[in-house]
């Protein structure tokens, strides 16, 4: 069975690495495509591939004309949350890449797929590092009495802190609560170090990311 997508941020970042992704799958089928700066012209001409030729919107309303199965969100804080009500209202299950959302939003986005039977992935990172550092993390917490994470970033990063240092605190304080900070000092890569122990000893564990 092929799965239609739905990419909002197609011309981004990670949507321009999303795209031949999706192209090269065997069973999935990229259907739209949104992006406020290049509405109306093909993908295919923006990104400078060969294929797909659908044309791209300027609105998620517009791209979900097309029956769609799933929505792939990379965009920004203040539209993800009206992206994915949108798509969770007809019926259309979600992968959310985008950060900066707040607890209540997340809160209400999961009342919202909870009471339309919509399955919604929420992550703060997807990159395999991330995910292995809070992993290694939560379980260093279990044996060390203090934990903290410090990240560091870009000062035009819109969420402060990233959604990968939110949702890893999460995580260490189901463990033990126990200090979080984020600075944005100019042209800064982000780092999010985070480092465990207590007297006498020290673990540190951290992120480099190419941009942020």
């Amino acid at each position: 069975m092929t799965i239609r997508v739905c990419l909002a941020g197609a011309t981004g970042w990670v949507g321009r690495g999303l795209v031949p992704a999706l192209a090269a799958s065997g069973d999935l089928e990229l259907v739209g495509a949104v992006s406020r700066r290049a509405a109306g012209r093909p993908l295919s001409e923006v990104l400078g591939m060969p294929s797909p030729s659908l044309t791209v919107r300027a609105s998620l309303e517009e791209a979900l004309a097309a029956p769609c199965d799933v929505l792939i969100d990379y965009t920004r804080p203040e539209a993800v949350r009206r992206h994915v009500l949108s798509a969770v209202g007809r019926g259309i299950a979600c992968v959310v890449g985008t950060s900066g959302l707040s607890s209540a939003e997340y809160e209400e986005i999961d009342a919202a797929a909870r009471a339309r039977g919509v399955g919604v992935l929420a992550a703060g990172n997807f990159a395999l590092t991330a995910v292995l550092l809070q992993r290694f993390a939560e379980v260093a917490a279990r044996h060390v009495p203090q934990w903290e994470i410090l990240e560091y970033a870009r000062a035009g990063k819109p969420d402060a802190p990233s959604g990968t240092a939110r949702e890893l605190a999460a995580r260490l304080a189901r463990v033990r609560l126990v200090d979080r900070d984020s600075v944005r000092p100019f042209r800064r890569t982000s780092l999010d170090p985070t480092r465990l122990g207590g007297r006498g000893d020290a673990l540190r564990g951290r992120n480099p990311s190419r941009r942020s």
